[in-house]
């Protein structure tokens, strides 16, 4: 192989946009296509040698879905309410028993109460914010680790840059790359985004575009419920005039250029060339990552189990992607973190968009996720994580990050929420941490975002503090937090 040095995309006529994922995956069109996968699965080979691993962990899971519910989600009016608080305090909703003796969830929540035997849940999530309480920083602390000051004049942070800090899932497939011949990582079904800043702590960052995740975001407006119908997935299509043999006889011609060429086979035989080109070419011609989003497979009952909208039928995509060979899954709630309708960022209206829009595709798509993957004996080797990217405030009507909520509404809230974990080594019926009266901060166990992410490396046998290279090749830890080691069985 012959490496051609400079800035990618430098050369183009747009060169400001640099190389996609969709140029690198997209087979039609190019008689370099074995040869450009070929090179990005070396490329995360390459980085992955560049990491000083901090010491070989147990590894407990194999794959992750995360369900990222962006917009922040209210932990007092779904899996944490309380009760003898004042008014304004209190949930709406009223109180419903789980199957665990003394844990309540509203009732918006009844499907993951019969199953919270399958997982753990922290009511003690927390951390105090650096500046401004938006959403978008929070969600790039949550998604790396790392926090960040550079802010626009709107006080929002700045659009993704190639120096951010990668996302956990980038982390994970370069240290533990899939297995099979499948998409390692998928994010689905539409980027994070707070407003126009899209994509912020979604991105490899300076890993390089070898580890973004392969994004499927269907066409469609957020309230299109069936989506997912939508899904389209031509990048990993052969188009009708590239046969595998053809393909096949572009590998064996570089067999012939490479024997003819024994000095470069002798510079260049640590680089393991044909067992990269022979990666890419099974991605693409064993059609597994095609067969794996063909979700119209599944039974209509199976379907109609995980709920017909778009987080119901995105978490069976997940479970498929994951069956198939994909290391991590990161489903997005499918809506913009910081807007109307079934966002979770419930500055007004709460209790009507609660009820009849966001919980129940929650309820009904987390639990049946978690009973599928329990059913099919997958649950054991697949983490499942269910957080956003901070709560809402105890009070209703009040300003604790400078917008406008009406009495049926809540503000930003970081000092306390929830998350649900769930499989690969993860306490079954366990409740870590504990919240004060009014869900205001925790009395017991605080878990920062950190140390959640130092959790999902070391169930992957990735020790926390293990050290990757920034895009000035500045050492730098996974994240510097240590895993909450109560979590795990």
């Amino acid at each position: 192989m012959i490496r051609v040095p400079g800035q990618p995309g430098k050369d183009l006529c747009d060169s400001h946009l640099g190389v996609t994922r969709r140029d690198i995956l997209r087979v039609g069109g190019s008689s370099m296509l074995g040869l450009s996968l070929g090179s990005m699965l070396q490329l995360q080979a390459v980085n992955r040698a560049r990491g000083a691993e901090a010491g070989a962990l147990p590894a407990k899971a194999k794959s992750i879905i995360m369900c990222y519910l962006q917009g922040g989600p209210s932990h007092l009016d779904l899996w944490d309410p309380k009760e003898n608080v004042p008014d304004n305090v209190k949930s709406v909703f009223s109180n419903i028993s789980t199957v665990l003796p003394g844990i309540q969830f509203t009732e918006l929540l009844p499907n993951l109460a019969k199953v919270l035997d399958k997982t753990t849940l922290i009511r003690s999530m927390s951390y105090s914010p650096n500046g401004l309480f938006n959403h978008t920083a929070a969600i790039y602390q949550m998604m790396t680790g790392y926090t960040t000051d550079k802010v626009s004049p709107s006080g929002q942070l700045e659009p993704p840059s190639p120096k951010d800090f990668p996302n956990f899932g980038s982390n994970i497939i370069r240290l533990r790359p899939a297995q099979q011949p499948m998409l390692p990582f998928v994010m689905l079904p539409r980027p994070l985004q707070e407003s126009n800043v899209i994509g912020k702590g979604g991105t490899a960052g300076f890993l390089g575009k070898a580890f973004d995740p392969y994004t499927l975001y269907p066409s469609g407006d957020d309230m299109d419920m069936y989506k997912m119908n939508k899904i389209n997935v031509t990048d990993l299509e052969m188009r009708a005039d590239v046969y595998g043999e053809r393909m096949e006889r572009r590998a064996r011609l570089l067999d012939t250029i490479n024997a003819g060429m024994p000095e470069i086979d002798r510079a260049v035989k640590d680089y393991k060339l044909n067992e990269y080109y022979d990666q890419a070419l099974s991605l693409i011609s064993s059609g597994r990552a095609r067969d794996a989003f063909s979700i119209e497979q599944e039974s209509r009952e199976t379907r109609d189990a995980y709920g017909r909208n778009t987080f119901g039928q995105s978490c069976l995509l997940a479970r498929r992607l994951v069956e198939a060979g994909t290391r991590v899954v990161e489903v997005i709630w499918p809506k913009v973190a910081n807007s109307d309708n079934h966002s979770w960022d419930t500055h007004q209206g709460l209790s009507s968009r609660l009820k009849n829009q966001s919980a129940p595709m929650l309820d009904v798509g987390l639990s049946a996720l978690i009973n599928d993957l329990e059913d099919r004996g997958m649950l054991e080797e697949t983490l499942v994580v269910a957080v956003g990217e901070f709560g809402r405030s105890p009070q209703r009507g009040v300003s604790t990050s400078g917008n406008n909520n009406s009495d049926d509404g809540r503000d930003h809230w970081p000092y306390c929420y929830t998350a649900m974990l769930a499989g690969a080594g993860i306490k079954r019926g366990y409740v870590h941490g504990k919240s004060d009266q009014t869900a205001s901060s925790p009395i017991e166990n605080p878990v920062h975002p950190g140390e959640l992410l130092a959790t999902i490396y070391e169930a992957f046998g990735i020790a926390p503090e293990t050290i990757v290279y920034n895009h000035l090749n500045q050492p730098r830890e996974l994240v510097k937090a240590e895993a909450v080691s109560a979590l795990f069985a």
